[in-house]
């Protein structure tokens, strides 16, 4: 076994009990940057595994692409043996990721507060959670697609009139991930001078509720409900999808400055003094109006040589690319986001530092790979781990 030697978080050690997206997704973040991530696995793995097609020797798409560059051990953790395993395991540990459900730590003996604070004090203990431990909603599970809902983002997103549609990104689940990272990464910073542990209660409608901007502050300042604008901007205008004679492109312009710069671009400088579009709030009440003049005399121009044409002028703007394009793009590339090795073809990490790197290190585990390795490391014997394996409280396969 090597540890890590690379990256900003090298010599740190996570223990992952998380499965699904958040959580693996954080700590796949920190494990991109040097932590040593060991994830531990129930015996039926994580669900993900078999969330596919497609597949890899087994193992879903969904689950290579958040777990990279980690360690996998199946462990029984509704047994004795298997807590004790897991206490071990903590020992010396910088950080422990979960995401059960409110409740099982404490009803396990394994509780922050009750057991881990005084066991490890410089522990940060990381519970990502649906909506909590307390309140009305405290305890309940919750999934991307129904925090999605309760957080109002069905209710924002979609076109006007449309019934209200789930955004087609996992984001309240990565978000949280993000999120999490972050408290994280804070918490290591406050370790330096305290010496201290703590406890992190992250939940993923917490994360949703923030992250619904600008229509929450909206509503507080205007008591206006916000409700689907489609692809346009609710404060900005025109910030919006646009037809031109051969593909759809996204055009904004913020300012006055740059809206003048876009009318002079397209050969339009009239509506500059367009009493209709005169400030950023003129426009945004008009903006059918302007919408209409605009694409007027962009459906007459080739949107593949405007966008780039508009770029050079300073305005942002851009063609609306599938999967695939993005993929393949020459600019992704550049930026490292397409990362290739052998059979494995995902996305790179978006955190570029210039001392300390992150990089692909190892692939994604298969399910128990690491078990007996990982025994090793904590000083468990030959007969320790035999038994252990025997038992069933340790695992190299899953189970059906």
């Amino acid at each position: 076994m090597s540890i890590k030697q690379y990256g900003s978080l090298a010599g740190k050690r996570v223990i992952d009990l998380s499965r699904v997206l958040g959580g693996p997704y954080c700590t796949q973040v920190l494990a991109d940057h040097g932590a040593e991530v060991i994830k531990i696995e129930p015996p039926r793995g994580d669900e993900t595994r078999d969330w596919g097609p497609p597949f890899h020797e087994g193992d879903a798409a969904y689950f290579i692409g958040v777990n990279r560059n980690k360690r996998s051990i199946g462990l029984d953790l509704t047994t004795a043996a298997g807590r004790e395993v897991l206490l071990r395991m903590l020992n010396g540990a910088d950080i422990l990721v979960e995401n059960f459900k409110p409740g099982t730590m404490e009803k396990w003996g394994l509780g922050y507060e009750q057991v881990l604070a005084e066991k490890f004090p410089g522990l940060i203990h990381c519970r990502i959670s649906g909506f909590g431990s307390d309140g009305p909603l405290g305890g309940f599970p919750g999934y991307d697609a129904i925090i999605q809902a309760m957080a109002g983002w069905f209710s924002v997103n979609g076109e006007q009139g449309s019934e209200p549609t789930r955004l087609g990104l996992a984001m309240v689940d990565m978000g949280t991930g993000l999120y999490s990272a972050i408290a994280i990464l804070m918490a290591l910073a406050e370790r330096e001078s305290s010496g201290q542990g703590q406890y992190l209660d992250m939940t993923l409608y917490d994360c949703a509720v923030s992250l619904m901007h600008p229509h929450i502050v909206n509503y507080n300042l205007s008591g206006r409900i916000p409700g689907p604008t489609g692809n346009a901007h609710p404060n900005i205008s025109p910030y919006d999808t646009f037809s031109t004679a051969t593909v759809d492109i996204f055009i904004g312009a913020g300012n006055n400055r740059s809206f003048a710069k876009l009318c002079i671009e397209l050969q339009r400088a009239e509506l500059i003094e367009d009493s209709r579009f005169i400030n950023n709030i003129d426009r945004v009440n008009n903006r059918n109006e302007l919408k209409a003049e605009l694409e007027s005399t962009l459906k007459e121009l080739d949107g593949n040589a405007l966008f780039p044409r508009l770029l050079d002028a300073g305005l942002a703007s851009g063609p609306i690319y599938n999967t695939a394009q993005v993929v393949d793009h020459p600019h992704t590339r550049h930026r490292q986001m397409s990362v290739e090795h052998d059979w494995y073809r995902m996305t790179g990490t978006p955190i570029k530092m210039s001392r300390t790197p992150g990089r692909v290190d190892s692939l994604p585990p298969h399910f128990g790979e690491h078990s007996r390795e990982i025994l090793q490391q904590f000083s468990f014997s030959d007969t320790e781990i035999d038994q252990l394996l025997a038992a069933e409280v340790v695992l190299e396969k899953r189970k059906k």
